[in-house]
């Protein structure tokens, strides 16, 4: 790129000195200077495109088959045009695997797993999705042997994944480097619940790339828990974290976006120091197994833009309605903008960010 921009303003002076039949010498500091501002000017204006969703379980054929027919080919039609950007996440709830031996008690009533057949992956890479977290209470739901199956079908198709300790994603846009790690409340991930290794992690990390995206899956769960507070919160004796806590440590440690999951309904959003933390995105493709009363069948895909430094420029909220049995569909009524827009003022008064009709998110408020 600089020797392209070295030649065209050596031309533009040479095309210049011959209007005028003069033969001036071109400095080569005014060269350096020509250079130096271009690539000014073209940092100031790159962006870092990402959308963002809530969790994702596209069919289990465990304890008996629920699973969408042609192989789940269609379950993001109505949404992936609205899923393009330079990054696509969400969160990967269950393994991607075959056979294998459940440690969980589901026959207690509050214990599910799910077990997504490998050849359902396709569909994630056909609807965009390049990263996706494996940090959640699904993902060891067949032992370590379906973490390994889903980590090698994702990487046969590309797409990033984090989760385990020592797996980070790892994505290069437009020449900026970007990591994502993800969180949850579990010791076979990196946890929030660990604070000192969480924030050194996160800290060491923020050094290694140009932006840090940062992932937890915490917090209560269901429609009583739409509200994000800033104290430690609990799902039936479980502890699952304080998250504004959290949040607010990962920023000043380095993050520069905070993406959560796990409540299984849309929370609140917040501008910490120029970044935005997004407290649940939702439900998103939660085929057959999932509740989908009220605030449950309501999502979102998060769109975002950061600038070069890290710092959120702009965003917006798509809304979406999950319809039964749990495919995601563009949602007419916009239910889930409002709702945001009231949680992010209740919840983080003057730190919430400006957000229109139209689910148009603003760094500052909009005049």
């Amino acid at each position: 790129m600089r020797k392209l921009l070295f030649v065209i303003i050596i031309f533009f002076f040479v095309f210049s000195c011959q209007a005028e039949e003069t033969t001036p010498e071109v400095s080569l500091d005014t060269v350096e200077d020509s250079l130096k501002a271009a690539a000014e000017k073209s940092e100031d204006t790159l962006r870092i495109s990402i959308s963002a969703v809530g969790d994702i379980m596209m069919g289990s054929d465990f304890p008996s088959p629920i699973l969408p027919s042609s192989n789940g080919e269609h379950l993001f039609d109505d949404v992936k045009e609205h899923l393009k950007a330079d990054i696509v996440f969400g969160n990967l709830e269950g393994p991607l695997c075959e056979g294998g031996t459940t440690f969980k008690n589901i026959k207690s009533g509050r214990s599910f797993a799910f077990r997504t057949p490998p050849v359902y992956a396709k569909n994630l890479a056909d609807a965009g999705f390049n990263c996706v977290s494996l940090a959640n209470n699904h993902a060891r739901d067949f032992g370590s042997k379906g973490v390994t199956s889903t980590i090698n079908i994702l990487d046969s198709l590309n797409i990033e994944h984090s989760g385990p300790i020592g797996d980070i994603a790892r994505l290069n846009i437009k020449g900026v480097v970007v990591g994502l790690i993800a969180f949850s409340t579990y010791g076979s991930t990196y946890n929030i619940l660990n604070e000192n290794m969480a924030y050194t992690t996160i800290s060491s990390l923020s050094d290694s790339f140009d932006i840090l995206i940062v992932s937890f899956h915490a917090g209560s769960e269901g429609t009583k828990a739409l509200h994000t507070k800033n104290t430690f919160e609990y799902l039936y004796g479980e502890p699952r974290g304080n998250v504004v806590k959290f949040s607010h440590k990962a920023i000043e440690n380095g993050a520069d976006l905070v993406l959560g999951h796990g409540p299984h309904v849309p929370r609140g959003l917040e501008l910490y120091k120029e970044r935005l933390i997004a407290y649940s995105l939702g439900n998103f493709c939660v085929y057959g197994r999932f509740g989908l009363k009220g605030a449950t069948g309501k999502s979102l895909i998060l769109k975002v833009k950061l600038r070069r430094d890290g710092s959120f420029d702009e965003g917006a909220i798509v809304p979406i309605v999950i319809e039964r049995p749990g495919i995601p569909y563009i949602d007419a009524e916009k239910y889930t903008i409002g709702l945001i827009r009231e949680l992010s003022v209740d919840d983080f008064k003057e730190n919430a960010p400006e957000i229109d009709e139209d689910g148009n998110i603003f760094r500052i408020p909009k005049p």
